[in-house]
């Protein structure tokens, strides 16, 4: 379907295209080149950790990431069920158990009570989102982690520059995921990476990350013989893509600013014209990207079909993971997650994209003002 407004659209300009045609026209270097490099130096400096690792999809940053960890058999992961189905599925890739918590109504985060609830001897490690580019009670999450000798990972797939007082989202974890498909904050397409202050980790995800090489030079541009020292996969970001990511970074917090902008003109209609949307409260001191803007609202699914007819296109995230068929039949899950539940029956995300049109902002509201009016 063709939609009038669509949840997303890529921001780019001139110098994505000419920083991926230098890329392109070089002739040499396209699956691992400086760019590469160049890049998660970047993002390291942007995030506010030591080390930074590019991957071809968030998803095989959080697989590699678990593996980097020690992560495996016998081992439980709590996580989210209002998330990414990627977020639950990471555990599953290295044998362990994924252990859905429960989440808190203000950040749609992980809920700190709800984790501790959830801990067994058997708990390796937590695994919160911070959901639409809004911090969780990451904090709170730290101190439980520390408390329990547990691992935090964050999944910050959504959440690029967001953060609590001025400490980016993705440098309170042990590690942390950082996503750049199509829809996220910055994009090369597909692809994500992982940050960390931890050297040895950092090692070891290089090894995960290209086949169990030890890299002593450029593989494809040197002659010299390297040796495999362990079981490794093909999750490597190429150089062109990275070059696309070189040029988001520089613009990150233009595209961030715009989100946020957006998100303002929104909350001002709505408040003025649909009291029956509840939107996100924004703690203080932290700073909400807007990767989506999610809003809840009564008979949900009748309006999503009424902004359909109209052209508009909404999409529900999340639907809860233990609900699906897979989690369900296959692995015979039965959490029980109130919150979630609630909170995935009344969810529903608003296009939002940099250079939104202020006037598709108000097609938006006004057709959601007309539904509950008619209603």
């Amino acid at each position: 379907m063709t939609w009038k407004i669509p949840l997303f659209k890529m921001y780019w300009d001139t110098d994505d295209t000419k920083t991926v045609e230098t890329a392109i026209r070089s002739g040499m270097n396209w699956a691992v080149g400086p760019n590469v490099t160049q890049f998660e130096q970047g993002l390291a400096e942007y995030l506010g950790t030591q080390y930074c690792l590019t991957f071809n999809s968030g998803t095989s940053a959080l697989h590699a990431v678990l593996l980097a960890h020690g992560i495996g058999n016998g081992d439980e992961v709590i996580v989210p069920s209002f998330t990414f189905i990627a977020t639950a599925n990471a555990p599953k890739f290295v044998g362990a158990r994924p252990v859905f918590a429960d989440i808190e109504e203000t950040t749609l985060g992980l809920d700190p009570e709800s984790v501790v609830n959830a801990i067994t001897p058997k708990t390796k490690a937590i695994l919160p989102i911070h959901y639409g580019g809004c911090p969780c009670r990451i904090r709170e999450l730290r101190e439980i982690a520390d408390d329990h000798d547990l691992i935090l990972i964050e999944d910050a797939a959504e959440a690029f520059g967001a953060s609590i007082g001025g400490k980016r989202v993705g440098s309170f974890g042990d590690s942390a995921m950082v996503s750049f498909c199509q829809n996220k904050i910055i994009t090369t397409g597909e692809g994500g990476a992982l940050i960390t202050d931890s050297r040895d980790i950092y090692e070891r995800l290089k090894l995960i990350r290209s086949h169990g090489r030890l890299d002593t030079a450029d593989y494809f541009s040197s002659s010299e013989s390297m040796d495999y020292i362990t079981l490794g996969y093909n999750f490597r970001l190429s150089n062109i893509l990275a070059s696309l990511g070189l040029a988001q970074l520089r613009k990150a917090e233009e595209i961030i600013r715009m989100r946020i902008h957006i998100a303002e003109l929104y909350t001002a209609l709505f408040q003025k014209k649909c009291q029956e949307v509840r939107l996100m409260v924004v703690p203080e001191h932290y700073r909400h990207v807007f990767q989506l803007f999610s809003i809840r609202v009564p008979k949900r699914n009748e309006l999503m079909e009424s902004l359909k007819k109209k052209g508009i296109m909404s999409k529900i995230y999340f639907s809860p993971v233990h609900q699906t068929s897979y989690y369900r039949q296959a692995l015979n899950y039965t959490a029980i997650l109130p919150v979630t539940e609630n909170v995935a029956n009344e969810i529903l995300s608003l296009p939002i994209y940099p250079g939104m049109p202020e006037e598709d902002i108000s097609t938006v509201v006004e057709g959601i003002s007309e539904f509950y009016g008619a209603a």
